[in-house]
């Protein structure tokens, strides 16, 4: 699958259009290194989000399967829907539980990048990778496999950055508490929103604009019903994916260094988890 072609024509990874496998530059779209040495035709296999939805999903399950190991006879297993299968939440906090107890009580900065990994039960990642798998493909159809895995893990950090600050001011109010102990991929969703948004004013586009908005807006309101819901976190996810989507302007080509920054995004979230797990057996 990951077979390295040598010679001949390639499609270029941001437009599509055929370039030769060894020509630095695509004629059409301007990107450097349009053939990725060799390794673009493996790349598209992979699909518009090069295999970042499928890795994201099974990732989760994974890691939601493993704190549920560890939880053991502390699972939650009645009390109503949103309360089937929860992971026992010390267990959490040693995978790398964010929040502003983590953050600001204990210094464990880092957990604004593994909380994304984590669910706080079935239905929470459920419904988590169901939007994951909706709404990825359409980010990486727009911006590039690249930049849509930045944006995803941009949002993910400034959501749980802005949940643990606004913890340290708002945490007496009886009503938009912040959350203590969060976890779940939903402030990175929410992150993917604010990039389709942006999309849709800086494109023109009303259509991708006003449903992005819609379908964000209806997300808000249903974190303000549901019981036990970070809406800080989705709204500083929302507002860093807006940013990071200005700053990585959909109107121009993806480049290879996105790339690059977009593997350094993703080990930077599994080294978060190995630091929180080590860090929880050392005791800090």
């Amino acid at each position: 699958m990951f077979k390295r072609q040598t010679t001949g024509s390639v499609v270029c990874v941001s437009c599509g259009y055929l370039v030769g496998v060894n020509d630095e530059r695509c004629y059409h779209c301007g990107r450097r290194n349009p053939g990725l040495w060799g390794f673009a035709p493996a790349i598209r296999r992979l699909g518009h989000d090069a295999g970042f939805v499928p890795f994201v999903t099974a990732f989760c399950i994974v890691m939601y399967g493993i704190s549920l190991l560890l939880s053991g006879p502390n699972i939650t297993t009645m009390g109503g829907a949103l309360d089937f299968l929860v992971p026992y939440q010390p267990v959490l906090a040693v995978l790398g539980s964010s929040g502003y107890v983590p953050v600001l009580g204990y210094g464990r900065w880092w957990t604004i990048f593994s909380a994304s990994w984590l669910h706080g039960g079935a239905l929470h990642i459920l419904f988590n990778m169901m939007w994951v798998r909706q709404l990825a493909p359409d980010v990486a159809e727009i911006y590039g496999p690249g930049r849509m895995i930045i944006i995803y893990s941009v949002a993910g950090a400034t959501g749980f950055l802005l949940t643990s600050v606004v913890g340290v001011f708002l945490s007496f109010l009886p009503f938009l508490q912040p959350a203590p102990w969060t976890v779940g991929a939903s402030a990175a969703i929410f992150g993917l929103l604010g990039a389709l948004v942006h999309y849709g004013r800086r494109s023109g586009s009303r259509v991708i604009h006003s449903q992005a908005l819609y379908y964000a807006v209806v997300l808000f309101v249903f974190g303000f019903v549901m019981r036990g819901v970070d809406n800080y976190a989705h709204a500083g996810g929302f507002l860093g994916g807006y940013l990071a989507s200005r700053v990585l302007d959909p109107l121009k080509p993806e480049r290879i260094n996105h790339l690059v920054i977009a593997l350094g995004c993703l080990a930077v979230s599994i080294l978060s988890i190995v630091a929180s797990v080590v860090f929880a057996f050392l005791g800090r």
